[in-house]
């Protein structure tokens, strides 16, 4: 999180990238001490990193994602429900972190407009398919690290 100002689409990207960190610490922990880590890197991100646009979104969605996908998968069993579940909280999150970008940033809901068009809108809407894109990709991380990863990482303690 701390490279996130580093590079223009490390704001997107290293709280995406951040939060895949977490699965290891679900798989090998449980999701108990995945979330406080979740929430002491949450701090740490707010206190050492420049971009703030980062870290809301880190704390907003990305950085506790993938051990909440962990429990909706796990205690929801219709795949139709799941969504659902998983978009109202990406969208919950979306709308927050952009109300407390614009609240911290000092943007007011008119600069927005571009070619009478309300630009968050746009973003929402292309945000949900990133974010169908993002679900996806946590589960192939997830295969990627329990059949390749772990072993690497802890060889014989497993």
């Amino acid at each position: 999180m701390m490279a996130a100002g580093l590079f223009r689409i490390g704001t997107y990207t290293f709280p995406c990238f951040a939060g895949l960190l977490a699965i290891a610490i679900v798989i090998e922990y449980r999701c108990k001490w995945a979330f406080g880590v979740f929430f002491v890197s949450a701090v740490l991100s707010f206190f050492l990193s420049g971009d703030k646009e980062a870290v809301i979104m880190f704390i907003a969605l990305f950085g506790y994602y993938p051990i909440l996908k962990n429990i909706i998968e796990r205690k929801i069993p219709s795949s139709l429900i799941r969504w659902i579940v998983k978009f109202a909280v990406f969208n919950a999150a979306a709308v927050a972190s952009f109300f407390a970008g614009s609240y911290l940033i000092g943007v007011s809901p008119e600069e927005y407009m571009l070619f009478g068009v309300y630009v968050p809108y746009v973003f929402l809407i292309l945000g949900n398919l990133f974010f169908v894109l993002y679900d996806l990709a946590v589960n192939v991380y997830v295969k990627f690290y329990v059949q390749r990863l772990r072993k690497a990482i802890l060889g014989r303690y497993i």
